[in-house]
């Protein structure tokens, strides 16, 4: 009922949102002023001379506050909690571009997208960015309004997959308190409404990069009338239908496999990999190492050789590897907001255990027993002991029952222009979550982009996912 009605305020274009009378002013952008090339992420080398950021074609930014209420009215069907949140928001100077506004939406959920503008817009070619009026914000409780939680942090870093202690998911819960409820994917989809009105425009391009995939396609579900075109990169499907991960577990074996290939090692490192999981007992930790090492250009090359090193017990140059990863993944809650990252990811995805509200105490039987229904070719070349205790579930387990609004996880996206994009070297978003998203685009086009890794946009990965956008954004 709450997706109806979400959905039929939506036919009006720029109806006024629920809760809100014709006489209230429309939202508006607060401070606009020339951005520091700081605030961008931009650096001498990377168009930042003279404190001023140019990227591709000139183009040039100015920054803003959005503000969005804390609870948005008419989203739970409860009374509305008092209190306002300050967004920041980067957007190209080019206000009548001809193709109107594109939204980049970042991954996480915990990154903060203005301090990422400069990389962002050096992804993009010219035309594009000539075409377009390229606009970033940073979410709800990242960057300078991040929730912060240091344990959590500091254990996890950047990290999806890092397995924290119980007390760290604990004391992170406790410190955001009550107002967890809001900071899930359906607020940060109204506050994407909110800065579509505020820019005064009816409809948005999207283009989102891992969780930013999963903004982009709930957005574009409750609001199909306010989307133009869709570029989904790297996608985490709308309706959460591998919570534990299983898909990554498939596409390791196949990727290393690739690898191998492309090394012309003489061996397999995915039964490598098996031996030293049965050995070593440290799925999880292997897990979030192999996905790491694929997040923008893979990293993999050395891989094949250091897992049969170890599958032999020569542990050394693999445990190197891991080791320079998890100093990699090292973030403050500025740059990756665990807090964030949790609040969201934990109300949002359906678990073995249900929903988000499902009391604690009953969740680790959950996962066992789903678990325990797999086929041992599910979890190879892992276990199921990685199964059940990555760092998502391992959070999510501990993380206490929240409230949250419903989702029509089974509708289609609606019938506009769809890219989706995957590396076919990916650890994180798998190509099976690609697929199963395309299945529900009906205007889709799937690309796979042959040794990318995570987010095939991403500078360090081949040219040709950023040549598919170029081509998909600027054609008819």
């Amino acid at each position: 009922m709450l997706a109806a009605a979400l959905i039929g305020a939506s036919a009006g274009g720029c109806a006024a949102q629920p809760g809100k009378t014709g006489s209230e002013p429309p939202p508006a952008l607060a401070g606009v002023h020339p951005c520091e090339a700081a605030a961008l992420g931009a650096t001498a080398s990377r168009g930042g001379a003279g404190g001023v950021f140019r990227g591709p074609g000139g183009v040039t930014f100015s920054c803003a506050t959005l503000t969005v209420p804390l609870d948005h009215a008419g989203l739970r069907g409860a009374p509305q909690q008092p209190g306002q949140l300050s967004l920041q928001v980067a957007m190209a100077d080019n206000a009548t571009a001809p193709h109107g506004v594109l939204v980049w939406l970042v991954g996480g959920p915990g990154e903060p997208g203005v301090g990422l503008t400069a990389v962002i817009a050096h992804q993009f070619d010219p035309a594009v960015l000539r075409n377009y009026r390229l606009v970033l914000f940073s979410s709800r409780g990242t960057g300078t309004g991040a929730l912060h939680c240091p344990q959590l942090q500091q254990v996890m870093g950047d990290s999806d997959l890092a397995v924290p202690p119980p007390s760290a998911v604990q004391a992170c819960a406790q410190s955001i308190g009550d107002k967890r409820r809001f900071y899930t994917t359906a607020d940060t989809v109204a506050d994407l409404d909110t800065l579509r009105q505020a820019l005064r425009v009816r409809t948005l391009t999207l283009d989102g990069a891992s969780y930013g995939t999963f903004v982009a396609e709930r957005y574009a579900i409750i609001h199909p009338d306010r989307v133009s075109r869709l570029v989904l990169d790297s996608v985490v499907p709308h309706d959460t239908f591998d919570p534990l991960g299983i898909a990554v577990f498939n596409r390791t074996a196949q990727v290393l496999q690739m690898v191998c290939v492309q090394t012309r090692c003489p061996t397999d490192p995915a039964q490598d990999l098996a031996a030293v999981v049965r050995a070593r007992h440290d799925g999880p930790q292997l897990l979030n190492a192999l996905s790491g090492l694929t997040l923008g250009a893979p990293k993999l090359s050395g891989i094949p050789a250091a897992v049969h090193q170890a599958a032999r017990g020569e542990n050394t140059a693999f445990d190197a590897i891991i080791a320079a990863e998890a100093r990699d993944q090292a973030a403050s809650a500025e740059q990756f907001s665990q807090g964030l990252h949790a609040a969201t990811v934990c109300a949002d995805w359906v678990w073995p255990w249900g929903g988000a509200d499902t009391p604690v105490p009953s969740r680790a039987g959950a996962v066992t027993r789903a678990v325990a229904a797999l086929p041992d070719a599910a979890v190879f070349p892992y276990d199921r002991a990685t199964a059940a205790g990555n760092g998502t579930v391992a959070t999510c387990e501990q993380w206490p029952p929240t409230p949250v609004a419903s989702f029509p996880s089974g509708a289609d996206l609606p019938p506009v222009p769809t890219l989706l994009l995957a590396g076919d070297h990916d650890l994180i978003t798998p190509l099976a979550w690609t697929q199963h998203e395309a299945a529900y685009a009906p205007h889709g086009h799937l690309v796979v982009i042959p040794g990318s890794g995570h987010i095939t946009q991403n500078t360090g990965n081949p040219p040709a996912g950023r040549t598919a956008v170029t081509a998909f954004l600027t054609g008819p």
